[in-house]
């Protein structure tokens, strides 16, 4: 009969030969990780390391970071501003354990950092250069900056009718309506809220499809706004995506943007205007109209100033001619010792009309004398 081992004999045998060949050794793996399970109260995590070869896991081990090494993970979201979540591709420290229970796995001691950064960067900069090379007509890389047809449109003096792209019930939405509907001024806004998913795997395209119905009703609104509050680096990679960030670079409505916090900047926000927060974008489509209505409020004080100045020349002008008319009027003349002469109920002008034998009246200025001519001389005195 052949001899049999227990089962807990064997595993010892593996043990031994796993600690006699892994004892004391580390090692440095890139590796996607998944299945990403916190205990958060014991300052554990489990998760597994995978490999794959396109669509297809072709290597796979579980790991685990333990209470001393979970700090590696806080670390990890505060440098990177992203979650540790599945899907990442990272770097890191590691040792191989074996329990007789639980099997071999790989225990983290430690991650590097600069890696998951580089790489994030590097994907990014990699679809911002194929954007530019694919795209040369709709988006230029010029002195630094991204010039795209979208951010060319000139803006409405007036931004009343928004299209707004954001999440329902989400932090985005509420302080965007909230700090546009109560400004200062007491402007009146008209939102039409598309409301869509903005996180995920799929958000990129729910997004496109929503900016399509916009486009489709473009000639209802002056403006497109996107807007969602802050999140991880991971949150936001769907507005790093091509195709998303292209139509963008197109679309015939000025688009702001609003995406996560002040340190964010996603590819969208490079395509479009960036405001960086929800908040500042509301407060930027205000403040344009106050600037408009600052502009039409100094446009009409210089009207009614020049409309008072030619107001004030006529009056001028118009006393002046009085004066005038005053100064040739028939009773200044008489009163300065002069005569008017009436012929044919006609003020004589001309010496020429007056003739010998014609009546006359000569009107000075307390008496009328009634004549007749009876000769008329050449005046050869010279006063």
């Amino acid at each position: 009969m052949t001899k049999t081992l227990r089962l807990s004999e064997l595993i010892s045998e593996i043990d031994d030969v796993i600690q006699s060949s892994f004892a004391g050794e580390t090692y440095w793996i890139t590796a996607e990780i998944a299945d990403v399970k916190k205990v958060t109260e014991k300052r554990w995590c489990f998760l597994k390391f995978i490999e794959k070869d396109k669509d297809s896991i072709t290597a796979e081990i579980k790991g685990v970071f333990w209470a001393n090494t979970f700090y590696n993970i806080e670390k990890f979201e505060t440098l990177t501003g992203q979650q540790f979540a599945s899907g990442l591709e990272i770097t890191c420290n590691v040792r191989v354990r074996f329990h007789k229970r639980f099997g071999i796995s790989l225990e983290v001691l430690d991650i590097d950092y600069t890696y998951s950064i580089g790489k994030l960067e590097l994907e990014k900069q990699q679809t911002l250069d194929r954007l530019v090379k694919e795209n040369p007509k709709l988006i230029r890389f010029v002195d630094g900056e991204y010039i795209t047809i979208n951010k060319s449109i000139k803006l409405p003096q007036v931004l009343q009718r928004i299209a707004l792209v954001t999440a329902p019930n989400s932090d985005g939405q509420r302080d965007f309506k909230q700090e546009i509907e109560k400004n200062k001024y007491g402007y009146a806004f008209l939102i039409t809220e598309y409301l869509t998913q903005i996180q995920g795997d799929n958000a990129s395209k729910s997004i496109i499809q929503k900016l399509n119905s916009i486009e489709a009703e473009k000639e209802n609104y002056d403006v497109v706004v996107i807007v969602r509050g802050g999140g991880s680096q991971t949150d936001l990679k769907p507005f790093d995506d091509y195709e998303l960030s292209k139509y963008v670079a197109s679309f015939p409505l000025p688009i702001l943007t609003g995406i996560g916090h002040d340190r964010n900047t996603s590819i969208v926000d490079l395509m479009a205007r960036q405001h960086k927060t929800p908040t500042k974008v509301a407060t930027s489509i205000v403040e344009h109209n106050y600037n408009f209505e600052c502009e039409i409020m100094d446009f009409k004080m210089r009207i009614f100033g020049k409309a008072e100045m030619k107001i004030k020349e006529a009056k001028d002008n118009l006393l002046q001619i009085k004066r005038t008319v005053k100064a040739y009027s028939p009773k200044t003349v008489l009163n300065k010792g002069y005569a008017i002469i009436i012929s044919n109920d006609k003020i004589i002008v001309n010496p020429k009309e007056l003739k010998p034998n014609i009546n006359i009246k000569t009107i000075l200025k307390n008496e009328i004398i009634h004549s007749i001519i009876t000769k008329k001389l050449k005046n050869e005195f010279d006063i």
